[in-house]
């Protein structure tokens, strides 16, 4: 119950006080949860070190991490009160939105699929607000009044939340009834998940957005929403990935190899090219 008060608290300030304000707030609890919380430290050093191969400042490297998962929360919580038309028009570039609205006329469904970078919540809020019907598949909290307040704040903004534990089949039906389901591609929660080749080292990744494609048919499209500067963001929709066409006798786990390959490169890429917003705080590579 302390993580859910802890929100819940976070969400009261940050609503009652301006977004610079609330900023500024965050910026200082981050810094915070840098130093009292050694093992995330550790852990997303350690990722950094992978991704980077380089003689970087990873001490100042991690520390923007953390402060960019506090820009995050804040985000979250105020994301009623930000995401309008207007906040849009201000605040986010877009970049080939005509991707999604192409891949929808295939009639099969589309599977967005973004990581845990830069403000994904935000992302499916923005596209929520853009027209877009948008369900998304959402881990369960252990804590269920926690599970709520996350689930209150996607639902409120328009968002469908499908459990994973549920995921597949309605997944499924959404697909088949050409709607959008977005996905996180970056971390297994599923224990379910396939080693592969990933930043340069083996890892454990969810195969669902694969699995789904090679079913339906349906394309995937990485979509992700990246910090420019506080408040201000780019979203980028990638070119859709569609799934091959299987001659007869090829393995089904070959195909969900190639179509993981294909979407996974898209990830990497954009890792690399912005490794402090990948708010990732575990150690990804297989041991």
């Amino acid at each position: 119950m302390f993580k859910y008060f802890l929100y819940k608290f976070g969400q009261f300030l940050t609503n009652h006080l301006s977004l610079k304000t609330s900023y500024k707030l965050a910026n200082f609890l981050s810094v915070l949860h840098y130093y009292w919380s050694p093992n995330d430290r550790k852990a997303v050093r350690n990722n950094l070190k992978i991704i980077k191969k380089s003689e970087e400042d990873l001490s100042a490297l991690t520390k923007d991490v953390f402060k960019n998962f506090g820009r995050y929360l804040i985000e979250f919580f105020r994301m009623g009160k930000m995401i309008d038309q207007q906040y849009i028009k201000n605040n986010i570039k877009i970049e080939h939105l005509e991707r999604i609205d192409k891949a929808l006329k295939a009639k099969k469904g589309v599977i967005l699929l973004t990581a845990h970078i830069g403000n994904w919540e935000l992302g499916a809020v923005l596209l929520s607000v853009l027209g877009y019907q948008m369900t998304a598949v959402a881990l369960p909290h252990k804590e269920r009044p926690v599970n709520d307040l996350f689930n209150h704040q996607r639902e409120s903004q328009g968002i469908t939340i499908i459990p994973t534990q549920t995921a597949v089949r309605r997944c499924l039906e959404c697909l088949a009834e050409n709607k959008i389901v977005a996905l996180v591609g970056d971390r297994d929660f599923s224990n379910n998940g396939e080693v592969i080749d990933f930043l340069g080292c083996k890892a454990v990744l969810p195969k669902g957005a694969a699995i789904l494609s090679e079913k339906t048919g349906a394309p995937i499209v990485p979509v992700f929403l990246i910090r420019d500067q506080e408040g201000v963001f780019t979203l980028t929709v990638s070119q859709p990935i569609y799934p091959p066409i299987v001659s007869k006798g090829v393995v089904a786990q070959e195909t969900l190899f190639f179509i993981m390959r294909q979407y996974l490169s898209v990830i990497e890429t954009k890792i690399r090219e912005y490794p402090t917003q990948w708010l990732m705080f575990r150690e990804f590579c297989v041991k």
